[in-house]
């Protein structure tokens, strides 16, 4: 439990830091998340583990707010995976589609 706070201080302070709202902070994280996994994995772009660790991630995530806050909030927590998983997914499926991203 206290582990769950403590996480929720840093994000709370991290999330001070960022120029707009939380959601923001979710886009920006899953996209890092994405793009070192695909390097941590050697991994191209278009390949499905890359995504898979960013889903993995963000449900971890909203597991520690659940246990930090005691319920779950399920409108907070929808707009979050949504906004962590976007854009990684949206440039997945692009560079599976379009050829010409792979060159």
């Amino acid at each position: 439990m206290q582990y769950a706070q403590e996480y929720e201080q840093i994000i709370r302070w991290v999330v001070l830091r960022c120029p707009a709202p939380d959601k923001f902070a979710h886009t920006y994280a899953g996209l890092t998340i994405w793009l070192l996994s695909a390097a941590l994995f050697r991994q191209p772009l278009r390949s499905v583990w890359p995504l898979v660790t960013v889903i993995a991630v963000e449900v971890a995530n909203e597991c520690v707010d659940r246990v930090a806050h005691g319920s779950w909030m399920w409108h907070d927590t929808l707009g979050d995976a949504a906004a962590t998983w976007f854009w990684p997914l949206l440039l997945m499926i692009m560079f599976q589609r379009i050829p010409r991203l792979r060159q």
